[in-house]
Order: C-alpha cells, then structure tokens, then sequence
C-alpha cells in the first residue's frame, strides 16, 4: 500500500479543507442550533462535484475513485460532521446502491441528478426491530398488476426528508421459503422508491443528542405502489447487496471518524498554545502535552486504517476485515479525542458554540452508526476464523 497520496488526490484534500474552513466551518453554530441542514451548502458542495467524486463522468460524476470520496469526507468532517454524513451517506448509501446493482435505465434515470447534488437518496434499511439483524424486517412487497405494492416502516434514515430527497432505496421481504428444518427463511429484496409519492410519509425529525445538521426521519410506507422494473438487482438478493454497499460505507465511514478525531487535535493543539495560566501556555505543561500528543497518534492511527480499506477496495481485493477494522477505530479515536479535547478546553469545551463541544456530542453516534462497534468486533473474529 502506497500511503503517499497522488497530486490529484493531494487537490481534492486542499479544495475541500479550504471549503470546509472558509465556508462551512463558520456557518456551522448557526445551523446547528436551528436543526436544519443548510441546502445552500448542499448546493455548493454539487457545484464543487464532491457528491459525484467516485462516479463515472457519462452519469455525472467526477471521475475520480472511491479514495477522493473519502478524502473529502474526511475534511468535511474536521469541522461539521453533519454536513461530512450527508455527503457520505447520500453518496454510499443513497447513489451507490444504484450505481452498483442498477440497470443501465436506472443509472441513467437517477445518477446524474446524485451525481450532481441536485437531489439527495438515502437507504431504508433499518426498522424497530430490524438493524443489526435484517432478518428480522417486516416490511413487505408483493407484485400486483406489474407494479410492487409496499407496505411497512423504516428508522433512522438519512437524508430521507430534505427539500431534494428524490429516491429512498427500501429492503423488503418479498417472499418466503421453508427451510429442510422447517424454519422459515424470509427472500429480501431492494426496491427503488422515488419521492415523492403516494403512501410515502416522511414523518417528524428526530430529537438527536448530536448530527443536529444531518436530515434523519422514520418513514411510513402504506400501499405505496411502483413498477415492478424498479426491482434494484436481483429479486431475492437483497440482503447480500447491502452487505455490499455497507461494507464500501463504513470505509468513508471511517475516514469520517477520522475526520473528527483530526479536528480535536487542531483544536486542541490550537488553545493549549494561546491559553495561558500561571503565566505560560497550558501547552508547555507536559500533561498536556502528552495528552494532544496521544490524540495525534489516534488521528493518524484512524487514518492509516481508512487508507488501507480504501486501498484494497479500489484494488478489487477483499476488504471486508479491513473495512470493520478502520470503522472499529476510527470511531473510539473520535470518541476518546472529543473527550480530550473537551477536557482540555474546560469549561469553553462546554459550549455549544465550540466546534470541540459539537465533537463531543456528535461522536458517540460513530460508534453506533453503519454497524455498531459490537458488529465490527464480530465480522473481524469471524474474518479471522472464529465462529460467526
């Protein structure tokens, strides 16, 4: 693995940190404390091409690969991450899934308008009581006059209900068969759901500890009905498709988390310098030092990781350990260096107004989002071979 970066991938960090510094970073109080996600960035970050980075130009995209994406994310990230998951989560699990399982008529269909940031599609996947276990979904289809009729509910669905969401790719259970010890084993398959449309009600934003920027409802399918060409893939492959797509995920996932963690050390290394008690900088107190020091290695640490799953995905090699791995920790550096560098600031590590506070409320989620840290420690014993 070659852990140099090329020029171009060199270009798409220095335009998306200047970005992020200049525009998004000074905005991101304000929009924070009224819960909503700023379309005017959305819309310049299109403009930018960063929700067409890994894509193909004949569908609109950049031409670029999956790394530039999360690159981006990444640096995004340093400083909000809501707006560093809308770009994550609505180019990995809002376009990928049709870019890698769609007909050449749905690639056309939705691509460009993804590829451009001009619409937003999210991914219902998970239920009351499906996540973790997507066996466990109860939201059904059924083919009825050429068409699917879908009836069920999905939770915690990004980038479902903004003013451009114009396609939620929804799991259902499709049919059922019996297995040779009587169980039953349930067929699930993905369908493309354009919004809006009748019986598809998007209902209230959650009241979340963090993400306060990120758009994220539960939905209500009622008889919503849409042609039966809008099977995505193969009927009956469903589950395995999203194991495709989460996988690819949590790598930009990761290089999120990474993200984070960076932006506690530049934000920490920052005050230790300027603040001074007793007479001198609270930076030249070894603790401290030591401490930012220790947050350092975790954000290299957790980038390295993101490389490396980055690195063996573009090469068309399993990734699926490497993946798991990255997520597993990238998620604790930002967890532990929101921690830090909220001690570190003290009492203005409190406040709402300071990047390091909106770091520390956000970054549990982390741990939690695109498979729990449980999840990823499972995958990684079963890669290495212990039971599932």
């Amino acid at each position: 693995m070659n852990i140099e970066l090329t020029e171009e991938h060199q270009k798409v960090v220095d335009e998306v940190r200047e970005f992020a510094t200049s525009v998004v970073a000074p905005a991101a109080y304000e929009y924070d404390t009224q819960r909503r996600l700023p379309m005017e960035i959305i819309a310049q970050m299109g403009k930018l091409g960063l929700f067409g980075l890994p894509f193909p130009v004949e569908y609109g995209g950049s031409g670029r690969d999956y790394l530039s994406l999360c690159l981006a994310v990444e640096q995004l990230a340093r400083v909000d991450q809501s707006i560093a998951v809308t770009l994550e989560a609505g180019v990995g699990l809002g376009a990928m899934p049709v870019y890698r399982f769609g007909t050449d008529a749905q690639r056309e269909e939705f691509l460009p308008m993804l590829a451009r940031g001009e619409a937003l599609a999210g991914f219902g996947l998970t239920e009351a009581e499906a996540g973790s276990d997507a066996g466990a979904t109860l939201t059904n289809a059924h083919v009825e006059d050429g068409q699917w009729v879908i009836h069920g509910s999905k939770q915690f669905i990004t980038n479902s209900g903004t003013p451009i969401t114009r396609l939620v790719t929804i799991t259902a259970v499709t049919g059922e068969s019996t297995r040779a010890d009587g169980s039953i084993k349930k067929e699930l398959s993905t369908i493309l759901v354009p919004t809006p449309i009748d019986g598809f009600t998007v209902e209230p934003a959650y009241d979340k500890v963090g993400w306060h920027t990120s758009d994220t409802h539960p939905l209500r399918l009622e008889n919503v009905r849409v042609p039966e060409a809008n099977l995505l893939g193969e009927r009956g492959r469903g589950y395995a498709n999203f194991l495709t797509i989460l996988d690819e995920g949590r790598v930009a996932f990761a290089a999120l988390c990474a993200g984070a963690a960076q932006g506690c050390v530049d934000e920490a290394v920052a005050y230790a310098k300027k603040r001074n008690v007793f007479g001198r900088s609270i930076g030249s107190n070894q603790y401290i030092a030591f401490k930012i020091a220790r947050m350092e290695a975790r954000a290299m640490s957790a980038r390295m990781a993101y490389y490396a799953a980055a690195s063996k995905l573009q090469a068309g090699k399993p990734f699926k350990k490497e993946a798991s791995i990255a997520k597993l920790i990238g998620s604790e550096a930002a967890m532990d260096n929101a921690r830090d560098a909220a001690q570190i600031w003290g009492g203005y590590g409190f406040l709402n107004e300071n990047t390091v506070a909106r770091h520390y409320r956000d970054s549990k989620i982390l741990e939690i989002g695109e498979g729990t840290s449980e999840v990823q420690l499972m995958i990684i014993a079963r890669e290495l071979g212990f039971p599932a």
